[in-house]
Order: C-alpha cells, then structure tokens, then sequence
C-alpha cells in the first residue's frame, strides 16, 4: 500500500481532502479509476480497475492507457479526445477497451486534467464504469424493436423501416412496379380471448404467423402490427387480381382449424388492401389505406378482404366538426382530468398519480385521447391543450390540498409541446398564475422525445428540475434509446412499457428484460415505475425484482379527481389500519 499513500498523498497536495478520505473512496467506488502523470504513464489503479481490466496494479504501473486499447477506434478518435482534454480539462464519452484475457467490452469513461496551484497539469485522472451489463439490455431491447417477442416475426416498427427502405428503392428503380399491402384483423378474437384464455389467444397469434410465413417470398414482409392485427407486404405484385389471388390464400390458410388441446379452434380475419404506388407513395399513406379498407371489410361481413377506395376517405365532416369542437373546447377548458395512483411496492403508500386527460363533446360524445391527441399534434393545437391540461393539473392540486392531501401529480408533456422554445416561459406561468410550486408536480416526457435534439432536451429538463419538478421517462422501451445513453439526462424515474408488463408471468425474456431494466436503473439512481399492471401474478414478479412502483388496474383504473380523494382517504385508512 506504500505505492497507493505515496500517489494519494501526491494527490493530497492538490487537493482540499485527507488523503484519509481520498484513500476510503478510491478503495470502495465500484467504478475503476487510473491516475496517470502528466507524461500519461499510469501510477496508480483502484481495485475495481483491476476487477474490471483483469490487470493487477503491478501490471500496468508505469505504462500508458495504450495497453487497454482495443482496436475498435481509429487513431483519430484518440488524438480528439486529448485535443479536447487540453481545451476543455475534460472529456467524456464511451469507448471500447480490451480486458487482459483479450475480450473487448465498453465503458463510460471520464478523463480529467488534475492541475497545481500554477495552472501546469501533473496528472491525468480517468473513471470508467463498465458497460457491459448495460450493453446485454440494450441487445434486448433492439431485438425487442425489431421483433415481435410473442410470434417471432417483425413489429411495426420493423415493418415501417423496411418498407420506407423498400419504398426508396422502388422509386429510384422504376415507377412501374406495384407492392400491395395486407392489414389483417383477426374476427372476433377478443372473444376467443375472454372465453379460452389469454394462453389460448397467444397460441392462435403464434400458429397464424407461422401459417402466413409459409405464404411469402424472400423479398415479402410480414409482421404483428399490434394486438390481433398482422401486416403483410407482397413485393412485385403484376396485377390486382394476383393480389386479390393472394387475399384469398390468406383467408384460407387462416380458417384452417387449430388443434388446441385436443379441441377445434376455428378463426377467420378481415383483410384491407392497399396498393403501391396508387393508393399511396409513402409507407403511411398505404398503412393507413389498407387499414380504412379492413374496417369496410370488417363492417360488410367478416372473413373477406376489400380494396380501398376513395370513398373511404377520412369522413370530412367529421374532420371539420371534430376541428371546429376541439378548438371550442380548448377555448372554454371542456375537459376533464382523470388521474390513476402509482403505488410503492416497499411501502404500499401513494407515491403520485398521473393525470389524464377525458373529453365529453355534446355533438361527437366520449372522444377518445387516441383520436384528438393526434389531430392536436398535427394541427398545433396540443401546445394550447397541454396548457389546458397543465392549469387543470393545478387546480386539482389546489382541492387536494385543501382536503389534507400531499400527493404529487405527473403530468404528460407532448414532444410538440416540449420543443416550443417558450415551453419553459409558458410552464412557469401557469405555475405562477396558480401558485403552485413545481415540486407539487412530476413531468413525464417519452423516450422519443429525449432522443430528440439531446443537448437542448437536456438544458429544459436541467431547468424544470432546477424550477422544483420531479422527472420521468415515459413509455421506455418503445423507442430508440439505450440506458447508457439515459445517463446523460436528470431523470428521477423511468416507467417501463406496458407492452413489457403484459406477459412479464408468461414469458421468460420479459421477465430477464424487466428485470434487467429495473437493476441498471437503480445504478443510475432511477427508480422505476412498472405500467399496465392488472394481474397479482404481475406484482409478485415486480416485487421480487425489487420494482419501486406499480401503476395500473390492479390497483385502480383513471379516477375523476372526487373519486380520486375518496380513493385516497380510503387507502389512508387502509394503510393505517394495516400498521
């Protein structure tokens, strides 16, 4: 230890800390740290270096960072890094290195320049935490972007890169070749669903993509678009009848009986047609077409397939009136918040509820968020109905307090909203107008949205920390990003998808995923809310996984905010009674 004293005391004489205290934390922080002089030749390594490298101390002592280095990165990205080290002091990203056994892993590493009361560099401190672990999740979760975990085929979000890749290159080969795309709905399966079981249900979806593989080319694409529903893309079609041909071998093969467990499962589906490049150029336009066309087909008798045609059209005047109502609504705040509790595993206490919005139209009736979110976005006027949303949010924290509860509200802020360069101004208002304190309120932004613009997401989300909010991730695991790449951000919780959650009690790689998920998020100081939770089973599996927090039917559906404190009071008591 006379080496490690002599290199901390060294330190020590830059430092305002004991070499005590220097000593204890360099021995016990599970991330490795490597001091080098200023000559860049190592002079001392902690234990968890050695744990993570597989070099002991004596080994590298005296040597440069050069004997980690894997290969993996261009001699270019060295000589920026040290660039940046001599401008800024300081740099940080990820890099690949190579372990004494010969493998080469990643890691998250921070390099430093440590300089003496004059200004000169006398050594060189780099921390790292290895990323490996972190890697393994990111592998699942990119798999779990690109297929569907239950059927094995592709997900829709597969389905839309391929088919934009497809689309491109058609267009740049020639104008004259024809694709048709499938939307498959499957008849009456909700049915199947409550009658024989979910189990039941997941057999049928996994024996009719198997079935429909057997139908397609090299260059067709296939996948679960969502739920019951499937889409298929036949490349190269040379007529409408050779589609329609096709249709009809879909809906043959399908009503083949199953034998489940010895009995007969007879199913059929609703196909919808569209077709490259007539009813659409764009892999939107032909989705959209061939879903509007399964829905006449499902309406006009079950177990057939239609083709779309213009009077399918989005009804206009249902457009207009939805248009001119919503505006009229945002205008005279007609809407009303639903709020769903999210509950502590460790504890059983009400952690928060998140706010969701209702809206009751006298002339269109119950809409649906599914319907007027998305036309809000596209139109802009989600920025004025988040504002609506986000007052609503205040006075409902207002009439909780007045009854004697505490209980944070999460509100969602759509990426729309977020990106407004005034988001920031607009938020502080309302909190003003209201006064009610940030701290009273969690903001919840989804994954997609982070990934987005990251040095502007990360200065909004410094600032409403700073303002008092508390900050969550929505929906993590539908998107793009990665949990190494969440570290960047001032996230205080993550709530894993509930498309995660739905079979976490039936299949094993849910489960590892979750699990993985929940423990990498505690290292980075998050806790995780789990989403969509309806089944005991499901909340046996999360607390054994040590999940922090629980959201979804099992404990309470969306409640308005009368039935929310009643709720409330009633959990208090509960929750006394039980203590």
């Amino acid at each position: 230890m006379s080496g490690v004293n002599d290199s901390l005391e060294k330190l020590n004489s830059i430092s305002k800390y004991p070499t005590a205290l220097l000593t204890k934390i360099f021995e016990s922080v599970s991330e490795g740290i490597m001091i080098t002089d200023k000559n860049k030749r190592i002079e001392l390594v902690n234990p968890a270096f050695e744990f993570v490298t597989g070099y002991k101390r004596d080994e590298v002592i005296g040597k440069t960072p050069a004997v980690l280095q894997s290969g993996v990165h261009e001699i270019q990205f060295y000589l920026d890094m040290w660039q940046m080290i001599r401008q800024e002091g300081i740099w940080q990203g990820e890099i690949w290195n190579r372990r004494k056994t010969g493998d080469v892993y990643p890691e998250w590493l921070t390099i430093v320049g440590v300089a003496n009361d004059d200004g000169e560099i006398t050594n060189y401190c780099g921390i790292f935490s290895d990323l490996s672990e972190r890697k393994i999740v990111e592998n699942e979760l990119e798999k779990r972007l690109l297929t569907d975990s239950l059927t094995e085929v592709s997900n829709r979000f597969a389905y839309i890169e391929r088919m934009d890749n497809l689309l491109e290159s058609t267009s740049t080969i020639s104008h004259s070749v024809q694709h048709a795309v499938y939307f498959l709905d499957l008849d009456r399966f909700k049915q199947i669903n409550d009658t024989l079981g979910n189990a039941v249900g997941d057999t049928i979806l996994v024996e009719v993509a198997k079935r429909l593989k057997t139908l397609l080319k090299n260059k067709d694409i296939i996948a679960r678009y969502g739920g019951d529903e499937f889409i298929i893309t036949l490349t190269n079609v040379k007529s409408a009848k050779e589609a329609a041909n096709f249709a009809e071998q879909i809906i043959g093969i399908i009503e083949q009986p199953l034998d489940i467990n010895g009995q007969d499962i007879f199913i059929s589906t609703s196909i919808g047609i569209s077709m490259y490049p007539i009813d659409g150029e764009t892999t939107e336009q032909l989705i959209h077409c061939a879903d509007k066309a399964m829905t006449y087909s499902k309406k006009n008798g079950l177990n057939d397939y239609a083709f779309y045609f213009d009077e399918l059209k989005t009804d206009s005047q249902r457009v207009l009136l939805l248009d001119s109502e919503l505006r009229r609504a945002i205008e005279s705040r007609d809407f009303e918040l639903h709020f769903q509790p999210k509950i502590s595993m460790e504890n059983e206490e009400i952690q928060g509820v998140e706010a969701l919005i209702r809206w009751k139209c006298e002339s269109l009736g119950f809409v649906s968020p599914a319907e007027f979110i998305p036309y809000a976005e596209e139109t802009g006027l989600i920025i004025p109905l988040s504002e609506v949303i986000i007052a609503k949010a205040c006075e409902a924290v207002i009439e909780m307090r007045q009854y004697g509860f505490k209980t944070p509200v999460a509100i969602n802020i759509s990426s729309i909203h977020f990106k407004q360069q005034n988001f920031l101004d607009s938020v502080q208002a309302i909190l003003e107008r209201y006064n009610t304190p940030a701290n009273n309120f969690e903001i919840e932004v989804t994954e997609r949205t982070v990934m987005n613009s990251a040095n502007e997401t990360v200065s909004k989300l410094v600032r409403l920390k700073n303002m008092g909010f508390k900050i969550s991730i929505d929906d993590f695991g539908t998107g793009y990003s990665s949990l190494s790449y969440l570290v960047r951000f001032p996230l205080d919780y993550l709530k894993i998808d509930r498309s995660f959650i739905q079979h976490i009690g039936s299949l094993d790689e849910k489960q590892a995923v979750v699990d993985a998920i929940i423990q990498m998020s505690h290292r980075l100081k998050m806790k995780v809310v789990a989403e969509g939770v309806e089944q005991a089973q499901q909340v046996d599996i999360l607390r054994k996984m040590n999940c922090d927090i629980i959201q979804g039917y099992y404990y309470s559906k969306p409640l308005p905010l009368h039935e929310l404190m009643e709720f409330l009071e009633y959990w208090e008591i509960e929750h006394q009674g039980r203590n």
